[in-house]
């Protein structure tokens, strides 16, 4: 087999040839692409993030863009009238919200409105598309959850910069739509399975939807971390690091995978990481839900209050910029029960309310992180036999995922210690977890 490294360039080559460059920025222009999107669908924008920015565009997406103090509403028109491009993303998630119309609207008559403005819609579950958008041609993503690639990512590449395909890019692009179908199941069935090696294998790949974006190589190592082999994830994604320098989400897993190896310098070198991410502005949820859960990490070593607090500030940071983000929401509540005060265990019932509200009450079928958030709702309102079956539902949709399992009991654990049960509700919420170790307290 030929390796990524060796093939990778001239793979690379054979794609850009198909793929268009960015326009030159004109007099008041600063941004090539302007993304717009609802927070639940942060993860998969943040992958179209890198692989713009992999092409050499200018983007705007206003989790990295815009800072504290910022007046959004002005910043977010100015960006939009210095872009060449808008693209819409939406989800069956987002178009029960006033957002979408009011988004369309605006970036349709901007593009009715500024000379050579380009608008591209995107769905990203195939969900009905809006009647107000209706007569506007868009892009159908339902086939990549996980990231833009192959041929659906070849015509977003033409439609920001106002061209259409040729022949032999269409047929390239349908090429590629088959190529990326098949590497996105090969390695769903494989985590299914619980086999790492196949998803190593996978990941070295030497196929041209492998080597252009990180996505499909991203999606690989969550798969490893999420089976528990941490130490393959690290090697793994420092490959996809130097591969994709430009790259965001390969950095946060690459420190996601650190954090849960903990060996030797393994929690300074992923802080260091999302430390100087956060610090260039890259303030998307997901960032700053790795980076509290370092300062998480650092104070179960020194026991320090102070870095509780900090892990528990950054983490309803992230909430507040994505209120529909129950990962972050749930965390800022668990981290507020740890504070242990009066005032922080009023702040974490407010914030296990919110995220009940996204996720509800009962389990989601073939989603183990939502299912298990329901769960610790559940266990933080010390409904311990509810918090116990919800718990059993999760583990039980996603068996071979030990690592996933062992990153909720360890909140798990650490809630139990602190809101002290009884033995017996103790033992009750432990049954789930029997074939883990309890991890430090």
């Amino acid at each position: 087999m030929t390796s990524m490294s060796s093939a990778g360039p001239s793979l690379q080559n054979e794609w850009l040839k198909h793929a268009p460059p960015p326009r030159p920025l004109g007099p008041g222009e600063k941004w090539n692409v302007f993304l717009s999107y609802r927070s639940i669908n942060r993860a998969w924008v943040l992958n179209l993030y890198d692989v713009l920015c992999q092409h050499g565009h200018h983007v705007f997406i206003d989790q990295c863009a815009l800072k504290p103090g910022d007046e959004l509403l002005l910043r977010l028109q100015d960006a939009l009238q210095a872009s060449q491009a808008g693209v819409l993303i939406w989800s069956d998630a987002a178009t029960e919200s006033d957002w979408v119309l009011k988004e369309y609207a605006t970036l349709e008559g901007l593009s009715e409105k500024k000379k050579g403005f380009q608008f591209i819609p995107i769905s990203l579950d195939g969900s009905e598309v809006p009647l107000f958008a209706g007569n506007r041609i868009h892009l159908d993503f339902r086939t990549y959850p996980d990231g833009p690639n192959g041929g659906e990512l070849m015509r977003l590449l033409h439609a920001v910069v106002g061209q259409t395909l040729s022949f032999e890019s269409a047929k390239f692009a349908d090429e590629q739509d088959e190529e990326a179908r098949r590497a996105g199941a090969e390695i769903a069935a494989a985590v299914h399975r619980g086999n790492a090696d196949r998803l190593v294998h996978l990941a070295e790949q030497a196929d041209i939807v492998w080597v252009t974006s990180p996505v499909l190589a991203s999606k690989a190592a969550e798969g490893l971390l999420s089976l528990g082999k941490n130490d393959a994830a690290v090697l793994l994604l420092k490959g996809i690091c130097k591969r994709f320098p430009r790259a965001v989400r390969p950095k946060q897993l690459y420190a996601s995978a650190l954090l849960r190896r903990a060996e030797g310098t393994d929690l300074d070198d992923a802080q260091e990481i999302l430390g100087v991410l956060y610090e260039e502005g890259q303030r998307d949820s997901e960032t700053v839900l790795f980076y509290a859960r370092s300062w998480m990490d650092s104070y179960v070593k020194s026991n320090n209050g102070f870095e509780l607090k900090r892990s528990r500030d950054l983490y309803v940071e992230a909430f507040n910029r994505a209120p529909d983000d129950y990962a972050t929401g749930i965390n800022a509540a668990a981290k507020s029960v740890l504070m242990g005060s009066a005032e922080d265990l009023k702040a974490a019932e407010v914030y296990a309310a919110r995220v009940e509200q996204i996720v509800g009450n009962k389990p989601h079928p073939n989603d183990y992180w939502k299912t298990a958030a329901v769960g610790l709702v559940f266990l933080i309102r010390r409904d311990y036999v509810a918090a116990a079956r919800i718990f059993d539902e999760a583990v039980s949709m996603a068996p071979k995922e030990i690592g996933s399992h062992q990153s909720t009991w360890t909140q798990v654990y650490r809630l139990v210690e602190k809101l002290q049960p009884t033995i017996n509700e103790r033992a009750t919420v432990r049954s789930t977890f029997l074939h883990l170790p309890d991890p430090p307290s």
